[in-house]
C-alpha cells in the first residue's frame, strides 16, 4: 500500500491517498481512503508568498512544509489496517523555470519519513530537468499505464494539462492556466472558488482581451511546454489588468480563453473519449463551454478519481521508483532519455 501526496498552483489544499496498486498483465489501482486537508490562511500565505523569502527562510519553510506534511500523513493513516510501504510526495512547487533548468517543490522529504517512518520519494522532476527536460507534467507515465483506456487525459488543476498517445508514444503538455486564473477573480470578489461557474457566467465577454489573451506567445510553442506561476505573473495577469474590467467580466474572458485554449489543444487530433480531472472537472460552466466547443467525447468520471487522481499518480510514481522502473517519459518532458526520477528518503 502506498501513500500520494498532492499539492497543486491553484493552494487550495493537500491531497492525501492511500492506494494498492497490482500488477498482473497491466498495472491496476484501489483506492483504499482518500482525503484534502484544506490550508489553513497561515499556510496559503506561507506558500503564495514563498518567492519572496531569503534564502534562510525558505530553507526554514522548505522544513517546516515537510514537518506538516509528516503530520498529516500520520493523521491520514491512523485508522488504516496496515502501514503503507511508502509516501510519494510531490511538495509544493515554488519555482519552476525549466528553460534555466531550475524547479523547486517544497517539503523535504527527510522530514516527512522521520514524522512517518515510512520511506518517502519526493523531487520527483529536478533530474528531469537536469537532464534537459521540462521537469512536467508527470502524471502521463500514470495515465499511460493507469488510464490507457482513454485517448486524451485533461488534468483541469491550476493549470490546464493533456496527455495521449501519437504515433506509438506518450505526448503531454501544458496548456494554459485554469483554476489559478479564475480563483485568483474569484478571490476579488470574496470567495475562494467559482462554484459551477456561476460568477464567470454573469460577466460578459472583452473581444479585444480575448484576442490578446488568444495570441500568447507560449500558445504558439509546440511541445513539450510547461507553465509556472512565474510565466502566470508576469504575462498573462499584466495583460488582463491593462483593460480594468470588472472581476465578473475578467471571469467571463477567461472561461472563454481556458475554453478556445482546450480545445484547440486536443482537436488538432483524431476523435476519442477525453477523461477530465482536477477541481476544473466540478465546474459546471467551464465543461459546458468545453463540451459544446470540441469534437470529442468528454468524460467526467467519479468525484475520487477527479480530486485525487494526481495524488494516486504520484504515490504509483514512488512504486516505480523504490522498483527503479521508468516513472519520466522523454517523449512527455523532452528530456534526453526515459528515467526513474525521486529522492528516496529511508527512515
Amino acid at each position: 500500500m502506498s501513500i500520494g501526496c498532492m499539492s497543486g498552483t491553484s493552494v487550495d489544499g493537500l491531497d492525501l491517498v492511500a492506494c494498492r496498486f497490482t500488477f498482473d498483465t497491466s498495472w491496476n489501482f484501489e483506492v483504499l481512503k482518500a482525503n484534502t486537508i484544506s490550508y489553513s490562511h497561515k499556510w496559503v500565505n506561507k506558500l503564495t508568498s514563498a518567492t519572496e523569502l531569503n534564502a534562510l527562510d525558505f530553507a526554514f519553510l522548505h522544513n517546516e512544509y515537510g514537518k506538516y506534511i509528516g503530520k498529516q500523513i500520520v493523521d491520514f493513516c491512523a485508522d488504516l489496517a496496515e502501514k503503507p510501504t511508502l509516501i510519494g510526495s510531490h511538495g509544493h512547487t515554488i519555482f519552476h523555470q525549466p528553460e534555466s533548468k531550475l524547479t523547486v517543490q517544497i517539503g523535504n522529504g527527510a522530514f516527512i519519513a522521520a514524522a512517518t517512518g515510512i520511506p518517502t520519494i519526493c523531487d520527483f522532476r529536478s533530474l528531469d530537468v537536469a537532464l534537459g527536460g521540462q521537469g512536467a507534467p508527470l502524471v502521463p507515465i500514470g495515465d499511460e499505464l493507469l488510464f490507457g483506456e482513454y485517448e486524451f487525459c485533461l488534468n483541469l488543476g491550476g493549470i490546464a494539462n493533456v496527455s495521449f498517445r501519437e504515433n506509438g508514444s506518450r505526448k503531454a503538455f501544458d496548456i494554459c492556466p485554469a483554476n489559478m486564473a479564475f480563483n485568483h477573480f474569484t478571490k476579488e470578489l470574496g470567495f475562494d472558488f467559482d462554484l459551477n461557474g456561476s460568477m464567470g457566467r454573469t460577466g460578459t465577454i472583452h473581444p479585444e482581451l480575448l484576442n490578446l489573451l488568444n495570441s500568447l506567445d507560449f500558445y504558439q510553442l509546440d511541445g513539450p511546454k510547461s507553465l509556472g506561476r512565474e510565466w502566470f505573473e508576469t504575462e498573462f495577469l499584466p495583460l488582463i489588468y491593462s483593460f480594468q474590467l470588472s472581476p465578473e467580466d475578467a471571469l467571463r474572458t477567461l472561461y472563454e480563453h481556458v475554453s478556445d485554449q482546450l480545445t484547440i489543444a486536443v482537436d488538432q487530433y483524431p476523435k476519442g473519449q477525453i477523461l477530465i480531472t482536477g477541481g476544473g472537472a466540478c465546474n459546471v460552466f467551464l465543461i459546458e463551454l468545453f463540451s459544446e466547443k470540441t469534437k470529442h467525447k468528454t468524460i467526467v468520471p467519479s468525484a475520487q478519481i477527479i480530486d485525487f487522481k494526481e495524488a494516486i499518480v504520484f504515490a504509483f510514481l514512488g512504486v516505480l521508483r523504490l522498483r527503479n522502473e521508468v516513472n519520466c517519459l522523454k517523449s512527455v518532458t523532452g528530456a534526453d532519455h526515459d528515467h526513474s526520477g525521486g529522492i528516496i528518503y529511508l527512515p
